[in-house]
């Protein structure tokens, strides 16, 4: 890398993570990892280390992520959770993906293309998202009665989305029933692989018995899913509403609690390119919007919102003491106010380490995890640990 700005990610601790949650979860035949958002920006190299771990399946948001990732793996099922357009099926052909059928235009149209090999096919079913989705039994019917006619079409997987962890709601109770609603009429042990659950709902609710598959997204990446524990007076009362509530509403039991023992797996990394002392009353950065009340040493580091740093980040570490960042967060540089400890060319972590915890970062900046992770571009370069060897890539 010609800039010491990088992503480095542990492909030990993401293929650790997947051990944990099956011995945790162990009753699944089917482990999808969510790899979309290049791997919720950790990169298409780690789904090898996800595989030996024990995912059995990918999934991804459109055909053009799903063609990357066969560079690193040709033989891995992937599913596109979106539909694609009918005109590149030779491509989903060629990479041997799984497509999603989610309305019946789309449907009805795929079965009149004739095709030289056979396709595999989910259905989504809407249940509550209103997004994506098949919303009734009888065009579920016509599916499953005209697929048979049609020996280029296989049926391989049902699947719906929960909106909600359904801990202090409803919905997630209701989106259960409104699929049995649609699949009242057919037999779901004959579906090879049928996948409702996503990441905060296998942690929070019992294995439904029909379903044989769950998607892992952000619990892969290293977040546990446990709710945290409120104490004082204003919990006290929260809980109280809460359990009132679910008694009212007869919302299905569920935990917020859970065993596993996860690790995010990147940390971020940047160096101190700059060191200036400026008076007191000086400016730093755009806007003039930081002042210096007296003589302070800032240091300039090369990383910016065009790598994917949040506008409101507060803090660094630089030789493992925390530092502010101080004036506007710019394209490619940020100002942070250190000491005479700071030296040129010092490594900064930008977050990932101890002291700066990737769900700390998050809360810091008003943001969530996923957009944290999502956040960092493909302008910085990603460095994997396995075991004791090291790659860069540059995406």
């Amino acid at each position: 890398m010609y800039r010491r700005t990088y992503l480095e990610v542990n492909c030990d601790k993401l293929k650790n993570n997947i051990i944990n949650i099956k011995q945790n979860y162990p009753d699944y035949e089917y482990y999808f990892g969510v790899v979309k958002g290049n791997a919720y920006g950790h990169g298409g190299y780690i789904i090898n280390s996800l595989i030996s771990g024990g995912v059995n399946y990918l999934a991804v948001s459109s055909l053009e992520e799903a063609i990357k990732l066969r560079q690193y793996n040709t033989e891995i099922p992937i599913l596109v959770l979106e539909p694609i357009h009918l005109e590149f099926l030779d491509k989903c052909m060629k990479y041997n993906i799984t497509i999603t059928v989610s309305n019946m235009e789309y449907f009805r149209e795929l079965i009149t293309i004739e095709l030289p090999k056979q396709i595999k096919i989910h259905v989504k079913l809407d249940t509550g998202m209103s997004r994506l989705g098949i919303t009734n039994a009888s065009d579920l019917n016509e599916i499953l009665q005209k697929l048979p006619n049609n020996k280029n079409l296989y049926l391989e997987g049902l699947y719906t989305h929960f909106a909600t962890s359904g801990i202090n709601d409803k919905h997630w109770d209701n989106q259960l029933e409104k699929f049995k609603e649609i699949t009242k009429d057919i037999d779901l042990s004959t579906i090879p692989i049928v996948h409702m659950g996503r990441s905060l709902t296998l942690v929070t609710h019992p294995k439904i018995p029909f379903c044989n598959g769950i998607r892992l997204g952000i619990v892969m990446y290293g977040m546990a899913q446990k709710m945290p524990v409120s104490r004082g007076f204003k919990a006290f009362l929260r809980n109280f509403r809460n359990n009132r509530n679910k008694k009212k509403l007869h919302i299905s039991p569920t935990v917020t609690t859970n065993n596993l023992d996860l690790n995010t797996a990147i940390t971020l990394y940047s160096e101190v390119m700059d060191i200036r002392k400026i008076s007191a009353n000086d400016f730093v950065g755009y806007g003039a919007l930081f002042i210096a009340p007296k003589v302070m040493i800032i240091a300039t580091v090369p990383i910016g919102y065009a790598d994917g740093i949040p506008k409101k980040i507060k803090h660094v570490v630089i030789n493992d003491k925390i530092y502010n960042v101080v004036g506007e967060v710019c394209m490619d540089m940020i100002s942070v106010v250190v000491d005479e400890n700071v030296n040129l060319y010092d490594k900064v972590t930008i977050l990932g380490s101890d002291k700066l915890p990737i769900k700390k970062v998050a809360n810091e900046c008003g943001i969530s995890s996923y957009t944290l992770f999502e956040g960092i571009t493909n302008r910085v370069p990603r460095v994997y640990i396995e075991g004791d060897t090291t790659t860069e890539i540059s995406y």
